[in-house]
């Protein structure tokens, strides 16, 4: 295909820029669902001239509906983006980044979309949407899967669709949540993705952060336990990460902690554990929910995070060794990869 692609380079590059520009205009309308012609020109970098004239042409193929609510894509559009996909990553050269994050790191699976979804919010739905098809794909029946909070995972949660598997799962949240927006707290997410899936869900009311005596006290109730121990059973674990500082705020860490965690070079934080740049654990937060010895018994263990700045955090946790899969996107693939080559 590579071959293919460099003759078609030289001798017709018009044809590669009309194909990128029609992927383009049918991947933003299958990610956003119905949308308008001035909100797709704006959004794709075009005028709506131009825009008329190709969305009038994917029209005429079967590939785009348009009614007075704006553009949907067709089934056979879907079919045909799902087809041309790998060949659009090769072009991008997406797929040697695939395959060089993959074996750099030892992971099972490597999916990188095009753009950076912290410039982006139609990069960050294809990241969600990509995250959600590696969960539909890895699900086995009657499995308990667990999720953490934050705005990638809403995402992630947004695109999740039923397959027959996992409507016999069971989502749980992988730690408690009560102290951050409700809309990114793993409970919300855990209870949408089993929704969307048509699965089942538990929930875990606790605060997210605690200190040692309170943490002691949530761990005689018998409610808790049990519901802790639910969540343990997981066999997969789809999970963000963020960046070591940016977390410390939003899970308002002490001063002294911060101050700790920062003089000791944290980059990184996944499941309430702090990670430097070997991927060493600093510092784990009291949180109910997984520990770090339930993750390394999990059969999957799925990162997802992208945008440039988030590089150094992705590169420390999955030189902490236990990922299987990350879905990222090209802005902070490149710049995994800038880092590990310098």
């Amino acid at each position: 295909m590579r071959d293919i692609l460099d003759v078609q380079k030289q001798l017709v590059p018009d044809l590669l820029d009309t194909m990128k520009k029609r992927y383009a205009i049918l991947h933003y309308i299958m990610v956003s669902g119905t949308v308008g012609r001035r909100t797709l020109a704006a959004s794709i970098g075009s005028t709506e001239r131009i825009m008329r004239a190709e969305v009038d042409y994917l029209k005429e193929q079967g590939l785009l509906h348009i009614d007075a609510s704006g553009m949907r894509i067709t089934e056979a559009g879907e079919v045909l983006l799902e087809q041309i996909e790998p060949m659009l990553k090769e072009l991008f050269g997406l797929m040697e980044w695939e395959e060089t994050l993959r074996t750099r790191f030892n992971l099972k699976q490597v999916v990188i979309v095009p753009g950076d979804s912290e410039l982006s919010t139609h990069t960050k739905k294809e990241l969600g949407r990509a995250g959600a098809a590696v969960v539909r794909k890895l699900v086995k029946e009657h499995e308990v899967i667990a999720v953490t909070g934050g705005s990638t995972m809403a995402v992630v949660a947004d695109h999740l669709q039923p397959t027959a598997p996992m409507r016999s799962c069971w989502f749980v949240p992988a730690r408690g949540g009560l102290g951050e927006s409700v809309d990114f707290q793993a409970n919300t997410i855990a209870s949408t993705m089993a929704k969307k899936a048509g699965a089942r869900y538990r929930l875990l009311h606790v605060p997210d952060h605690l200190n040692e005596e309170a943490y002691q006290t949530l761990m005689q109730d018998a409610t808790i336990t049990e519901i802790i121990a639910f969540i343990r059973q997981a066999r997969m674990v789809v999970h963000g990460m963020g960046d070591a500082m940016v977390m410390a705020r939003r899970r308002k860490v002490d001063p002294a902690t911060t101050a700790t965690l920062l003089q000791d070079g944290a980059l990184a934080e996944a499941f309430g554990y702090y990670f430097d740049r070997e991927g060493n654990i600093l510092h784990r937060m009291p949180t109910v929910g997984l520990r770090m010895e339930d993750i390394q018994e999990m059969d999957t263990v799925i990162g997802i995070a992208g945008g440039r700045s988030k590089a150094e955090a992705i590169i420390a946790v999955l030189k902490h060794g236990h990922e299987d899969v990350l879905v990222t996107d090209e802005a902070a693939a490149e710049e995994i990869i800038r880092q590990l080559s310098s």
